[in-house]
């Protein structure tokens, strides 16, 4: 299940930019962000798959969404301007964001390779 991300929850389980001006996260597992919005076409594509993916990755890797229109805040603290927007953020290392309807098929492979790919073979690229 995704989960609905509100800014207090934001603060809590991914970064508290309101204590740090560095980048810290605060989860536990890697995570995929969608910033969307109701009334974006191309985020209601999303949607489906980023349930079907929270389902293959359960345990692996948290999925969460943030509606743009409610938490403004952060949807302005990471500079989005198009939605869908996903952000993709590592255990270790910096969050990468890309911008679109990605086809599920890509979404696996910035998981595998990216999010789940810790440097001791855990993942294998999808070639």
């Amino acid at each position: 299940m995704t989960e609905n991300l509100t800014k207090e929850k934001f603060l809590e389980k991914i970064f508290n930019y309101e204590k740090n001006k560095e980048w810290k996260f605060e989860g536990d597992l890697p995570c995929l962000i969608d910033f969307y919005a109701d009334w974006c076409g191309p985020c209601k594509m999303v949607a489906p798959v980023m349930e079907e993916l929270s389902e293959e990755y359960k345990g692996k890797v948290n999925f969460y969404k943030i509606d743009t229109e409610a938490e403004q805040e952060l949807a302005v603290a990471f500079g989005i301007q198009s939605i869908p927007s996903l952000l993709f953020i590592p255990k270790d290392g910096k969050p990468q964001m890309a911008v679109g309807a990605l086809p599920k098929e890509t979404l696996v492979k910035v998981i595998d390779e990216e999010l789940l790919n810790d440097g001791n073979g855990k993942a294998e690229a999808a070639n």
